[in-house]
């Protein structure tokens, strides 16, 4: 990480003639490539790390041509000469979604999701004109291969991993047809692919106008059809939008795509095929969260998965694709049943579950946390597996709550990797103790100092069982409770 900081802070100095005076590490997403945003005296910049030269060159030429038509996508500043690092305009960090969550559905979040879609209308047709295709990351059009690819995606990473009997070739069989069927659009301009209130940026008001909003993420854009874009905004799982809105913003993206192309559409046409693209759509996001949730075990795509699938569920039980697949549909019905849904929903305490889980951070210089409950059990985790940040000059009087030291824990670490095998092995537990009406659960973190790894790890776990579980918690750092945050000796050598 320490180079890839430096490469960032190397091309920031090249491009502005001064140094950055600070530099933030930005959340890792879903993808593999790292962000940062740095500040100099004219205000901040984003910068990107991506190892993927191909991804970066896609991403980076589609800006500049959406630039250049004033659509509402980032400038990018500069490149650096291997392509694995650029600077590109700092759009916030405020999210449509993040309005929608703090907000709710009120008029003023359905007229950004309104703004957006406006946008995205724009961003098809003008987008599509002149465009150079070939430069795309893979498919240069959503077309029968592309969507045989998202059904198999669905298929291996989600279907089969419920281990359930179908009949394998009737369901290709179905696949086959439903993707020719979606194949033969009247329309195809650019696609963006992953269109969601995720990567809709919404910055405040400037010069008199209103938010604006501006998209992020679009490099696995090619040709195809506008309806999987709607499709993708409209049936997130997290937005959970309800039906009025889903029908309103419909229509509202109607209106402006026959504005800005010159003509009439056949509604009902343009409706059955964008039901097709809802359960592409559909297919696309459970197969992510079977890959990322069930075979990389990382825990908010497993948490996702109920939420996919009330998506699918509703989606399934009142439109009509306006075609037959019937192995499909079987395939279907039994990912939606409610046996389904509930194996993949977690067990959530309320205000009459008796049990509280108490969290420790703890120094093995010290004893280890008495449980006073009476009930005994628990876990006890040692943290000294994992790198010590407290070796480090800079962090030796911080603790696992500041920046650096997560900075450090989460990027140059095998904690979060740990962690999700910490979670694995406590979720099990929490989930039958909750069932059978225990009242008490203990479980402790320890390293050198009690100061750095165990304090990091006792939040996580807190974070973790409150938003999954939503079980009482008592969080307790043994250290900080005996005023010692500051100033602990370093290990002795040959301690971890």
């Amino acid at each position: 990480m320490q180079q890839i900081i430096e490469g960032i802070s190397t091309l920031y100095k090249s491009w502005r003639g001064a140094e950055a005076l600070s530099i933030d590490v930005l959340p890792q997403s879903g993808s593999e490539r790292r962000y940062f945003r740095l500040h100099g005296k004219d205000g901040s910049v984003i910068g990107t790390y991506g190892a993927n030269i191909q991804e970066n060159n896609t991403f980076i030429y589609f800006s500049r041509n959406f630039k250049e038509k004033k659509l509402a996508v980032p400038e990018i500043f500069t490149i650096s000469d291997d392509g694995m690092f650029y600077l590109q305009e700092d759009l916030g960090n405020v999210s449509l979604l993040d309005h929608l969550e703090s907000k709710g559905f009120t008029e003023e979040v359905y007229a950004l999701f309104k703004k957006s879609l406006e946008a995205i209308a724009q961003l098809h047709v003008k987008g599509d004109d002149g465009l150079d295709y070939s430069v795309c990351l893979t498919n240069k059009e959503f077309g029968k291969q592309a969507i045989m690819a998202d059904l198999l995606y669905f298929k291996y990473y989600f279907l089969d991993a419920l281990r359930r009997p179908y009949d394998k070739q009737k369901l290709i069989d179905d696949f086959e047809a439903l993707s020719n069927y979606l194949t033969h659009t009247e329309y195809k301009y650019f696609m963006f692919r992953d269109f969601q209130s995720r990567n809709i940026m919404v910055t405040p008001p400037s010069e008199g106008l209103g938010e604006a909003v501006h998209f992020i993420d679009y490099q696995g854009g090619m040709k195809g059809a506008p309806q999987y874009d709607v499709a993708s905004m409209l049936w997130q799982a997290r937005a959970n939008l309800p039906d009025a809105w889903k029908n309103g913003l419909l229509d509202d993206y109607m209106t402006s795509f026959e504005n800005i192309i010159g003509q009439n559409i056949d509604r009902s046409v343009f409706k059955s095929q964008y039901n097709g693209y809802v359960l592409i759509r559909l297919m696309q996001v459970l197969g992510a969260y079977g890959f990322r949730g069930l075979f990389e075990r990382k825990a908010q795509f497993l948490t996702s998965i109920p939420l996919a699938l009330r998506n699918l569920k509703e989606f399934f039980n009142s439109q009509s694709i306006g075609i037959s697949v019937p192995e499909f549909k079987k395939v279907l019905d039994m990912c939606v049943a409610d046996e389904v849904i509930q194996q993949f929903t977690p067990t959530q305490a309320n205000e009459q579950t008796p049990l509280i889980v108490k969290i420790n951070s703890f120094s093995y210089r010290k004893e280890i946390p008495q449980d006073n409950s009476g009930n005994g059990g628990g876990f006890v985790f040692d943290c000294r597996g994992i790198l010590n940040p407290g070796r480090i000059d800079s962090m030796k009087t911080q603790t696992g709550r500041d920046k650096e030291v997560k900075d450090f824990l989460e990027q140059q670490t095998k904690m979060p990797e740990w962690l999700n095998s910490v979670f694995d092995i406590v979720d099990v537990s929490v989930e039958e103790y909750i069932k059978r009406g225990f009242e008490s659960l203990m479980i402790s973190f320890g390293c050198t100092g009690g100061q750095h790894r165990s304090v990091y790890a006792a939040d996580a776990l807190e974070r973790h069982l409150r938003n999954k579980f939503k079980v009482k918690i008592e969080l307790k750092h043994c250290v900080q409770e005996e005023k010692n945050w500051i100033n602990t000796p370093p290990a002795p050598k040959g301690e971890q």
